[in-house]
């Protein structure tokens, strides 16, 4: 094997299932539209993260290790940018089934990822620490691919559904707006963690 598969998809689960501004983005929008009307956005969200393994795979890395100054400035934007989403996060109400204006759709969820500071975070990680010494690069890229690929399209839809199971339980209650507080603040505290190499949640 080009990978420690089982030790992969351990880690894989445990970052793809644990809260980061990807699957805080899942919840809000699936508390807002639904389930149903949120599954275009969640196939872009799962997509998108392929946007960033293939090129990590086929040496991005090591035009970061050569230009560092450029994957830092680009963290730091990328983060800027979630915080904003987090913001936009702890101001919403929900209306689940009916939110305003259109559901998110497949192109806006493809985004999600690449400016997603802890993807990027997760997916080194993951070529680092477990494909096979000696592995060629695309055995390695299209293991971890696949792997990703497959905790996500089972991951990624249970957040959405968590979202509306929320939205029936507080929607017009007074917790409904502490409730969005908690996640906006819940996503600004895992993109500190990515910043500062505390730990890599999607």
């Amino acid at each position: 094997m080009p990978i420690e598969l089982v030790a992969l998809i351990i880690f894989s689960v445990a970052q793809i299932g644990t809260p980061g501004p990807a699957n805080m983005a899942l919840l809000a929008t699936g508390a807002s539209f639904g389930l149903r009307r949120a599954l275009p956005f969640v196939a872009g969200v799962v997509v998108g993260k392929q946007l960033i393994i293939w090129p990590l795979g086929f040496g991005l890395m090591q035009i970061a290790e050569s230009w560092p100054v450029v994957f830092l400035v680009m963290k730091y934007l990328s983060a800027v940018y979630i915080i904003y989403l987090a913001w936009r996060v702890a101001n919403m109400r929900l209306k689940l089934g009916e939110g305003e204006g259109s559901a998110p759709g497949f192109w806006a969820g493809v985004v999600v990822h690449p400016l997603n500071p802890k993807a990027w975070g997760m997916i080194t990680a993951a070529f680092t620490s477990f494909v096979v010494a000696g592995t060629d690069a695309l055995s390695a890229t299209f293991s971890i691919a696949m792997v990703l690929l497959l905790c996500q399209t089972i991951l990624h839809p249970l957040w959405a559904g968590a979202g509306q199971l929320i939205a029936r339980t507080i929607q017009g209650t007074a917790a409904e707006r502490g409730v969005f507080i908690a996640l906006a603040c819940l996503t600004i505290a895992t993109v500190f963690y990515a910043l500062f190499g505390l730990g890599f949640v999607t």
